[in-house]
């Protein structure tokens, strides 16, 4: 029988987003002053420089380096207070990174503690990825094939292999955010919220917000568990 104590599971705590404050205040989020969403948890810090998610912030872990290209911070903070929502977001399902090698990334995330849980195969023709399952609005460039899933506290990472995409590091790619009401969310946001389709996980339905309503990362909604 092994002894000691086992290290603690690191969690998602924050998304560094390029994406001005206001384009997510217009599509119903409540921002704060200095430019943060709160979903479950989880913070997402807009105005970053660059396009898209740019980094992530992790607690519970200590790393001095980034994670396979991926820009990582880490933070002892606690997790901040839940935010209500016009939209009626509750909380960030899951976030979408790509790689065009799945061996390495998946090496690096468990050199850093974040060892992949499951990893299954990406069926030819099957819907686009996101859904920890299937891809936040659309399959990437080059196509997916292995699909990785980690649990980081209040959020999934689903790893997708893109073997066309340029060769180079990992990237973030979108993210699902859960809402309380997904048909009532798509009349609100219309018509920058595509149809409502099955989600992977039985029971569930996602749907997926167009480049039109001016967010740099893909982005999808889905109803709760």
């Amino acid at each position: 029988m092994s002894g000691g104590t086992p290290a603690p599971r690191a969690e998602l705590a924050a998304l560094q987003i390029a994406d001005a404050p206001e384009a997510w205040r217009a599509l119903g989020f409540t921002v704060s002053e200095d430019g943060v969403v709160v979903l479950g948890g989880v913070e997402l810090w807009l105005d970053a420089a660059g396009r898209g998610i740019t980094g992530w912030t992790l607690r519970r872990i200590t790393l001095h380096h980034d994670i396979d290209g991926l820009p990582t911070g880490t933070t002892t903070d606690p997790p901040p207070d839940t935010a209500g929502h016009p939209n009626g977001a509750m909380g960030l399902d899951h976030v979408v990174v790509t790689t065009p090698d799945f061996d390495r990334t998946s090496r690096a995330l468990e050199d850093a503690g974040i060892a992949l849980r499951r990893v299954q195969p990406d069926d030819a023709g099957a819907a686009p990825p996101g859904e920890a399952g299937r891809r936040a609005g659309g399959r990437p460039a080059g196509g997916g094939f292995r699909q990785g899933f980690r649990r980081m506290g209040p959020a999934i990472l689903e790893v997708v292999e893109a073997p066309k995409m340029p060769a180079g590091p990992a990237r973030f790619w979108g993210l699902v955010v859960i809402v309380a009401d997904l048909v009532g969310l798509r009349a609100r946001l219309a018509p920058h919220v595509g149809e409502i389709r099955d989600a992977v996980q039985p029971g569930r339905q996602i749907a997926t917000l167009s480049p039109g309503a001016g967010l740099s990362p893909r982005v999808a909604f889905m109803d709760p568990e």
